[in-house]
């Protein structure tokens, strides 16, 4: 099992071990820096490094570590964002663009796994989308020729291979399914057998720019010709902070009483809505579903979306057991379309790939391929389609990472006041509250054991107050999506500091 960005574990996380670090820290400057250890940064680090550029891959925690660990790993053309929004935005040309781009990198996915003989359950499928009522009929149909158009194979379909109530659906050719840890592992393991080097546990905390790119991780420099941050969404301060928004998504993975697992994708038209498919690991088969999204830090009680999606499995298919709960981060677009291209208002030599809706093994390995195109000046339709620049910057916005020098607070111990320790008295194990108490305000958890975990709930990135996620055990920013573990530590940029310690006056039982 891996260490993930959150209280809960994912299937992916459960069933796989610490990757085993082969490469050595070099001396010399490298070519392209990729921070981010998810199937972006490694697609990414991979490929650049085949084509003769010589590259360092820093990842904060482990690879693995992030949303490629919390996915639900549906390899899909039929995209989270409709292609008739898709065309409405951008034209129907942009739309065709963006179906071959996506049915590229299932190709692409299926050759590396056959080419390096990846063990990591590729299979192809269908997809199934399905209305329930004669609102979601016309939505469903509407979709349904916008796909069409885009260049699909969309049938229409009278009923389910699945029990499953509905009043309209639609078959799509062309999808797949895999599980995304081997497949990032593998991919890893080839970047160093062809000299790339890996650093886990190397937290970016500043960047500046002297000639060559100077990457600043813990009380390491390392320089670089030109950075790729593969982070899914940008550290720091940037416009495109203000261009996508963050979710949260959630999972479940269950035994089934009767064997009769899905064997293809589906997608009911709810709001939220529900994906389901089904996935083999080490020899046993489980049944995954997805759903419940909502904005990040915008839920008081994310323990009822894991029962409220619990309960939807429960009520649709005959469960044994429920094994795995956890859920995960995605960042939404506002015009629908990912930002793939150097970041607005940095230097040329930093790229960024972020806004990949839930659509993030497809998207982030189109990142990877068009990145690859663009260091190498290879000529790439994507190029204009995906350019982050399609937003104008606003003047007066620093440079990203350099704000910590405006947000840096004095860690000092603060003390809650012993009269006010009436506030923690109904805190119950395992909660966590911001409270008020004379002129301020502090985060304060309280663990299985009574002991009190205080921190400032002003977030490091823009000084939004944090929320309590009862899931995941952790202090979600609702503004940009920044995440921290009880004790403040940062686990999701866009925040790079944590959240300043406080102190209580006792510990409250």
């Amino acid at each position: 099992m891996i260490n993930r960005d959150g209280y809960t574990i994912s299937l992916w996380q459960q069933h796989i071990s610490a990757f085993p670090l082969g490469s050595t820290l070099q001396a010399h400057v490298y070519d392209v820096i990729i921070v981010g250890g998810g199937i972006t940064g490694v697609t990414t680090a991979f490929l650049l490094q085949e084509a003769g550029f010589k590259c360092l891959l820093l990842e904060a925690a482990n690879l693995g570590y992030g949303t490629t660990g919390g996915t639900t790993a549906h390899l899909n053309t039929l995209l989270d964002v409709s292609y008739e929004t898709i065309g409405k935005n951008f034209g129907e040309q942009v739309a065709r663009a963006v179906a071959v781009a996506s049915a590229n990198v299932i190709g692409f996915i299926e050759k590396m796994a056959q080419e390096y003989a990846i063990d990591c359950g590729f299979k192809t499928a269908d997809a199934y989308q399905y209305a329930q009522n004669k609102e979601q009929d016309d939505a469903l149909a509407s979709q349904a020729t916008a796909a069409t158009n885009a260049g699909l194979d969309v049938g229409r379909v009278a009923t389910l291979p699945l029990p499953l109530r509905c009043t309209s659906a639609i078959q799509v050719k062309g999808q797949a399914m895999f599980s995304p840890l081997p497949y990032l592992y593998e991919l890893a393991k080839e970047f160093e057998n062809i000299g790339g080097v890996i650093l886990e546990n190397t937290r970016v905390t500043n960047i500046e720019h002297k000639g060559k790119v100077e990457v600043t991780a813990g009380e390491h420099t390392f320089a670089g010709r030109k950075l790729v941050l593969a982070t899914h969404i940008p550290p720091g301060i940037n416009l495109l902070h203000l261009r996508c928004i963050s979710y949260r998504s959630y999972a479940v993975a269950a035994r089934l009483a009767q064997n009769d697992y899905p064997q293809d994708l589906y997608y009911d038209m709810e709001e939220p809505f529900h994906y389901i498919r089904s996935q083999e690991v080490d020899g046993e088969q489980y049944l995954i579903v997805g759903g419940e999204d909502h904005k990040t830090g915008h839920h008081e009680n994310t323990n009822l979306c894991f029962r409220q999606l619990e309960a939807w499995v429960n009520k649709h298919f005959n469960v044994l057991e429920v094994t795995h709960r956890w859920s995960s981060q995605f960042y939404e677009p506002v015009d629908g379309l990912p930002y793939i291209g150097q970041l607005p208002g940095e230097e040329e030599d930093v790229y960024v790939a972020t806004g990949f809706s839930g659509n993030g093994m497809i998207y982030g390995t189109i990142a990877a391929l068009l990145l690859r195109d663009m260091l190498l000046g290879v000529l790439n339709e994507l190029e204009m389609i995906f350019d982050p620049n399609r937003l104008k910057p606003i003047a007066g916005f620093s440079n990203f990472i350099s704000h910590n020098a405006d947000v840096a607070m004095q860690y000092v111990n603060k003390l809650l006041p012993a009269a006010s320790l009436h506030l923690l008295a109904d805190l119950a194990p395992g909660e966590g509250r911001v409270i008020k108490y004379e002129s301020g305000k502090m985060a304060v958890y309280k663990d299985e054991g009574g002991e009190l975990h205080s921190v400032s709930p002003v977030c490091t990135h823009l000084k939004c107050d944090v929320s309590w996620n009862s899931g995941e055990k952790s202090w979600d920013c609702p503004c940009h999506g920044a995440r921290y573990n009880p004790d403040g530590q940062v686990l999701n940029c866009p925040a790079t500091m944590a959240l300043e310690p406080l102190h209580v006056a006792a510990t409250v039982k």
